[in-house]
């Protein structure tokens, strides 16, 4: 199994449409065109067969606000298994190499998780973020109190995490904010 890391520029038409087609399938029709333009812009990991891209991660920039200072945080997004694939390694192998982008980057990584990915995250040393979430919205700060409990946090390499007595307050995006 060899994972590949391109930035979005380097991975061309036909691997971003295979990319695409895995995550449409993966999230059963629910991966929209907002989510895959989240998704864009930053560092691909993936896994290739014979019959496409297999498996699938990218890590984007984000900016996050806490206590007063921003923070860059690598920011997860799109990670699936082709179907019949998984529970075989693939996405904790795609995850590895997402946490070298972030510790090499970034001050630390975040996530927005599904009941279904959590466990892979908890299992590879990700916390879920105890605290406030908010994004700067249009009109300013819009709590989000529906993703408080599934957001998961990762230090990057000889980091810490913000203090969760704080808000963490995430930069805005259109469709799903996380």
């Amino acid at each position: 199994m060899t994972v590949r890391t391109a930035p979005t520029h380097e991975l061309g038409a036909d691997r971003l449409r295979s990319a695409r087609e895995l995550l449409d399938d993966a999230f059963d029709g629910g991966f929209s065109d907002e989510d895959w333009d989240h998704c864009l812009g930053g560092v691909h990991a993936w896994i290739e067969d014979e019959h496409g891209i297999a498996a699938h991660g990218a890590v984007v920039l984000r900016r996050a606000r806490h206590r007063g200072r921003s923070h860059r945080v690598g920011y997860v997004e799109a990670v699936a298994v082709r179907a019949g694939l998984r529970r075989r390694g693939f996405g904790g192998a795609v995850m590895a190499a997402l946490e070298r982008v972030i510790d090499g980057t970034h001050a630390f990584g975040a996530l927005g998780a599904s009941d279904e990915g959590a466990a892979l995250y908890r299992a590879r040393g990700w916390r879920v973020w105890e605290g406030r979430i908010e994004a700067m919205g249009p009109e300013g700060p819009v709590r989000l109190a529906e993703e408080e409990g599934h957001v998961l946090l990762r230090p990057a390499a000889g980091r810490r995490l913000p203090d969760p007595a704080a808000a963490l307050v995430f930069d805005w995006r259109d469709g799903d904010v996380m």
